[in-house]
Parts: structure tokens; sequence; C-alpha cells
């Protein structure tokens, strides 16, 4: 199977078939499909078996369109700045390591970031965290330490775009800061705060 088919065949779950049923939608109230047509794609969808099934149901409204299969990207670019970038695939920044003043994470259609600040070190008193959703079922997962602070307000939401962030406490006196910038599109940033 080559990358760029990869995705279409995973298995569909409930959270997939939502996003699109939503989709669809929002689609009707701009007047892009008519009612009979969200019926008819709306059972398509909660049918659907397949990633690519449900690609097929909204394969001609906007922000539905392809990405092309790349796997994970994480390098140090310039100066210190961590990417963990992925159009399609899944990338991770888990376990002991040294966390750079600034990060970039840019999930795609099907795209998953995940980074977990748990076990790192951090020199820092705040880290800017840049990220970007740009397609349908693009998800960023940050994991910190409870005492951290997770700062979302410059973050913009476009569209769907949502950010998932309850911060439980105050910031402790040793605690960062994670500042996040960037946009959302029609994703999701989720924050969890773990105790260590």
């Amino acid at each position: 199977m080559d990358g760029m088919n990869d995705h279409r065949e995973l298995r569909a779950g409930d959270r997939e078939r939502e996003r699109v049923a939503e989709m669809l939608r929002v689609a009707v109230a701009e007047g892009r499909i008519t009612l009979e047509e969200l019926h008819e794609r709306l059972d398509r969808a909660y049918s659907a078996r397949t990633l690519g099934d449900l690609d097929d149901v909204v394969a001609d409204l906007p922000g539905s369109e392809e990405l092309p299969a790349a796997g994970p990207l994480v390098t140090l670019a310039g100066a210190d700045v961590l990417e963990l970038h992925t159009l399609s695939g899944r990338v991770e920044q888990t376990g002991q390591w040294v966390v750079p003043e600034r990060m970039s994470a840019k999930a795609g259609r099907w795209g998953k970031v995940r980074i977990d600040f748990t076990r790192a070190r951090c020199p820092h008193r705040e880290v800017v965290l840049d990220v970007e959703i740009t397609s349908w079922f693009g998800d960023i997962v940050i994991v910190v330490p409870r005492g951290w602070r997770v700062r979302d307000d410059e973050v913009v939401r476009r569209w769907m775009g949502a950010v998932h962030n309850l911060v439980p406490e105050p910031l402790a006196p040793d605690g960062v800061t994670v500042r996040l910038t960037g946009y959302v599109q029609t994703g999701d940033v989720w924050v969890r705060y773990r105790r260590v």
C-alpha cells in the first residue's frame, strides 16, 4: 500500500463520522448542498467504514481537499526551533528531552501531533508553541505537568477549529508558561495537565 492511500484504509470511528456530519451541516447552512443531499450524505457518513469512505462524502466541499501523503517531520530549524509537522501521519515528542524556547506543531488532514512535557527538562520560564491545523481531523495534543500553564488566547480559531484547555490550578513558582500562537482551522488542540 503506498503512502498516499494509507489513511484511506484506516477504520473510521465515531469521532471522525461526527466531524464529517458537522461539516455537512455547515455546508447546508451556507447553501453549498441541499437538504436532500444532506440526508443522503449523512447516511453515507454514518455508515462509512474507512477514512477513505468519509473523504469521499465531503470531497467536493471547501476545506476537504486531499493532502499529499507525507510522513512525520521532526527537525530543529534555525536557532533552536523544534518543528513537529505532519500532513497525514503521526509525530510525537515524548520522554526525556530538552525544551527549546520556540516550537512549531502542524497537523494536516488526519495528522496527529503529540507533545509531552511531563519528563522534559525546560530551562525557560516561557515557551512559545506555534500551532497550525489546516484541515479536517487534524489534532495536536499537548501534555504538561500540573503547575505549568498553557495560554491559548493568541490562537485564532477559524471556522470550526477549537482549543480545549481547562487549567486545573494556578502557575507554580517553578512552573513554565507555554504560550500558544497560530491558528486552528477545523481541527482540535487538546491540552492535558498531568501529575508528575
